[in-house]
């Protein structure tokens, strides 16, 4: 039996969280998936972060606690999800980018009927939240106790054997900046 990641696994900086998540776990109901592709957002510091300019309705679950998820919605159209990370009131996150779907993928399948290969359940940060039913709804979930129904575990995958460091992918601010991370070679990320 596996239990989710501890608060003080989130207390940290997004940089150190975000490459520490390839290949942890992420559980919505009956769907889990490894995670293999992840970005850092640093508050302030950080144009391209939703908390540069300071809190916001939209953003406000990036300044509370540690190992809550922020889930937002991009183009008018898909939800995205992030693990909260540092002090509270930092307002800073890791992007979960894509997952390697591992259980429930009969689910996942239903809810991105336009994926063509088991690759394009979830390789990309809308798509994972469609494939596990991901939405605003989920906005402030406790990762730790899982209430809201959303946890990231420690399942005991070994860490990667490779992992790629490089620049974010579709921003317009801050865009030299090498905080994406994904496991090399695997299939399941969104972009190489």
């Amino acid at each position: 039996m596996t239990a989710p990641l501890e608060r003080d696994f989130y207390l940290r900086d997004p940089r150190v969280v975000a490459p520490e998540l390839l290949h942890k776990v992420l559980v919505a109901g009956p769907c889990r998936g490894l995670i293999v592709e992840t970005e850092a957002y640093c508050g302030s510091a950080d144009p391209a972060s939703h908390a540069f300019r300071g809190r916001t309705r939209r953003n406000a679950t990036m300044f509370g606690p540690p190992g809550h998820l922020y889930v937002y919605f991009t183009y008018g159209m898909h939800w995205c999800a992030n693990a909260v990370c540092g002090p509270e009131g930092d307002g800073v996150a890791v992007l979960i980018r894509a997952l390697r779907p591992v259980a429930g993928l009969d689910v996942m399948w239903a809810h991105r009927r336009a994926a063509r290969r088991q690759r394009d359940l979830c390789s990309g940060p809308a798509r994972l939240c469609q494939a596990l039913a991901i939405d605003g709804v989920h906005d402030g979930a406790d990762l730790v106790t899982g209430a809201g129904g959303i946890t990231i575990e420690d399942e005991g995958v070994p860490a990667p054997a490779a992992v790629v460091c490089t620049t974010r992918v579709g921003i317009s601010a801050a865009v030299d900046e090498a905080w994406r991370w994904y496991v090399e070679g695997d299939p399941n990320v969104s972009r190489r």
